[in-house]
């Protein structure tokens, strides 16, 4: 289906004076009225929750374009470009159950083997009943959003998982956890004999052509990498974490994560067992509500009610257990389906979506830590109206 920018034209003309503009899928440049339905809404997201800058991808039929307002620190009112590090918090989840698949597409194990079938040291603890699938998914029983402020290095970190105790049957509860999908990049790094932070720079950036995206951000880059600031508007960035590459690490560009997306979305050419590994990580495996539990990566049936995405991204879903019901066998990978990720690190406030059938995408990354709610408003708004459907009612 082709979209019919030109239908847009009825929205606000109020264009950013910084906006930057690539479409390095297509040589064709972005429609004007795509721009200025990005810069509505973009302007007013800033504007409503004190963003100093914005980052906006675009994947439509027609190409791939990025979006850019603002500035990337307000003490030296040094602008936002398509080359600004952010940090994009818990969508780099993703990337870490990409190379989790990734591995099991190369044999390293499989994802319904317990932990401790990989981490023997780990025997004799409730990880005995937990399987990878329930790391991926959020499954494990009962793991906390944060490892206790107690767990500062490996030592403490491999005390902590001996001594856990679930709160519920693996598989028969959600409970976002930082520790969970932290153990998963720890086993899959272990499997393919490396190191995390090399596994991610030496296999999965080249194989997705990420070029300026880094768990260790390198002095040569230290210029690009914005100020982050807090709700309150207090500068901040990230600090070191026991497992905080595997679990909300990536600094990356919104060049880079929307080429990520789109590689997501099957509109780049990736080599045969990488699109096996994507492939996997869109299954279904638990259902929450309307939402679809995949690996890290959550999905709802398209078109999707803006109050079901509002649902499915609320502190009740993230800050709590929640009941789920498994999907048996699970459900294969579908296009018809709006696939979501937000990320937040104490600076950065970060929010992907795609819908595949559409051949839509977005990406949004701000420099401040803002309300989940408001990114998704945002990007139902600007795809609602890429898609051709008349806007929601249904949100608050």
């Amino acid at each position: 289906m082709k979209v019919n920018l030109t239908s847009l034209g009825f929205l606000l003309a109020l264009i950013a004076p910084a906006i930057a503009i690539q479409s390095p899928v297509k040589a064709a440049e972005p429609r004007p009225p795509l721009a200025e339905l990005v810069a509505d809404v973009s302007k007013s997201l800033m504007k409503e929750n004190d963003i100093p800058g914005l980052a906006v991808g675009i994947i439509t039929p027609e190409g791939r374009y990025a979006f850019t307002f603002g500035v990337a620190s307000k003490a030296t009112q040094k602008p936002m470009t398509t080359a600004t590090l952010f940090e994009i918090g818990s969508v780099s989840k993703t990337f870490t159950a990409t190379l989790a698949a990734y591995a099991e597409v190369k044999g390293k194990f499989a994802m319904t083997d317990r932990v401790t079938s990989l981490l023997p040291e780990l025997k004799g603890s409730a990880l005995d009943d937990v399987s990878l699938l329930n790391l991926a998914t959020h499954t494990t029983g009962g793991m906390p959003l944060q490892f206790p402020d107690s767990v500062t290095n490996g030592a403490q970190m491999m005390n902590y998982y001996r001594t856990w105790k679930p709160t519920a049957k693996p598989g028969s509860s959600r409970t976002y956890a930082n520790p969970s999908i932290g153990l998963l990049g720890l086993v899959t790094a272990k499997a393919m004999q490396g190191d995390f932070t090399h596994l991610m720079a030496d296999t999965l950036y080249p194989a997705f052509r990420l070029k300026h995206t880094y768990l260790d951000v390198p002095q040569a880059e230290q210029a690009s990498y914005a100020q982050g600031y807090t709700k309150q508007g207090a500068p901040i960035r990230m600090t070191p974490g026991v497992l905080d590459k595997e679990a909300y690490g990536v600094r990356t560009t919104i060049t880079d994560l929307t080429h990520y997306v789109e590689a997501n979305m099957g509109r780049v050419k990736l080599e045969a067992d990488w699109a096996k590994a994507i492939a996997r990580t869109h299954g279904g495996y638990y259902r929450l509500g309307a939402m679809t539990q995949t690996w890290v990566w959550e999905q709802y049936d398209y078109p999707v009610a803006l109050r079901d995405l509002l649902a499915g991204n609320s502190a009740e879903v993230a800050y709590k257990p929640n009941a789920v019901t498994e999907i048996s066998p699970p459900g294969a990978p579908r296009r018809d389906v709006w696939i979501n990720k937000t990320g937040s690190t104490n600076g950065f406030g970060a929010y992907v979506a795609f819908v595949p059938e559409k051949e839509l995408g977005i990406v949004i990354l701000a420099n401040k830590n803002y309300p989940i709610a408001a990114r998704v408003i945002a990007a139902h708004r600007i795809l609602t109206t890429l898609a051709g459907n008349p806007r929601s009612d249904d949100g608050p």
